[in-house]
């Protein structure tokens, strides 16, 4: 089949290897238009634009999905990877087989924009991937193909997407060959739940609530947007703890113990292991607490 894809972010590059050596052809890489980006906020394309450069495959970076009309209508079918912009019925149907979508969760559960970080969030053990085609709703599509994944307690974020991400050839692999096959998808069944974009001021972390709340929230928000909290009134990131049996004191209270960092919270407390400062690169913890210097009685937030 002539394939497109759209797609943003690096998680898509597994299939798109797979993609490439397969015996289907990616005539099209659809993906957002450059943004700025770093200190210089010098405009840059997305990993998925340079990866399509890096091998000379044409691409599209529309402001607006009316301007996919015309380049897409001779495709087989466009398969959409964290592509990050909802598309009109108008432009699915253009394809002959229209819109798949590859989807980082077993729907019906966690539609949307954050299922990976939801799954997390919610301290769910079992997630998984998704191949279904795209129609007018939100992730409500037919499914052509799952695989479920257990989710290690120790994963973050950026480790669960890196696991979903390497499921995605064999998930896409089985639908196309169910659409060789002229095999239909089938109706989503079961109990739907939303998955909606977080946004920083989600991402704060309140010391108030128990450990394992806190924990998941770290977990789920580890690297982007980032656990954060304040420290001396400047932001402080949290990028890896995990639940200890410490008695400590107040919730949010910083406390050092045989070379170990302890933070307590509503209920139980964390070992911090990873942190970023504000304008620093991430570290160790225990080498920030010797930096800082602590007293005793300091406090997050």
């Amino acid at each position: 089949m002539r394939i497109g894809v759209a797609a943003t972010p690096d998680v898509a590059t597994p299939t798109l290897d797979w993609l490439l050596h397969s015996e289907h052809e990616v005539a099209l890489i659809i993906t957002q238009p450059d943004r700025p980006a770093g200190r210089g906020r010098m405009l840059q394309q997305s990993i998925v634009g340079d990866w399509a450069q890096k091998h000379q495959i044409p691409t599209l970076k529309p402001a607006n999905p009316q301007e996919l009309i015309g380049h897409i209508e001779q495709l087989d079918l466009v398969l959409t990877i964290g592509y990050g912009v909802l598309l009109p019925e108008s432009i699915l149907s253009l394809p002959k087989i229209g819109f798949l979508n590859l989807h980082f969760s077993l729907l019906p559960a966690y539609r949307g924009a954050a299922p990976a970080q939801r799954a997390l969030h919610n301290g769910e053990t079992v997630t998984g991937v998704t191949v279904f085609k795209l129609d007018k709703g939100m992730d409500t599509g037919p499914i052509y193909t799952q695989e479920t994944l257990p989710i290690d307690p120790t994963w973050r974020s950026i480790e669960l997407f890196q696991q979903l991400a390497h499921l995605g050839p064999k998930v896409v692999e089985r639908a196309f060959e169910m659409i060789a096959n002229q095999e239909l998808p089938r109706e989503q069944v079961g109990v739907a739940s939303i998955a909606p974009k977080i946004n920083k001021a989600e991402a704060q972390i309140d010391f108030g609530q128990d450990s394992t709340t806190i924990s998941n929230s770290i977990r789920a928000f580890t690297y982007e947007p980032g656990a954060w909290t304040l420290w001396k009134g400047k932001n402080f990131k949290i990028c890896s703890s995990v639940i200890s049996s410490e008695n400590l004191g107040s919730p949010g209270e910083v406390v050092v113990v045989d070379k170990k960092v302890f933070v307590a919270t509503g209920s139980g407390s964390l070992e911090i292991l990873r942190v970023i400062p504000a304008g620093k690169k991430e570290m160790d913890a225990i080498d920030w607490a010797r930096g800082a210097r602590l007293m005793g009685g300091e406090v997050f937030g």
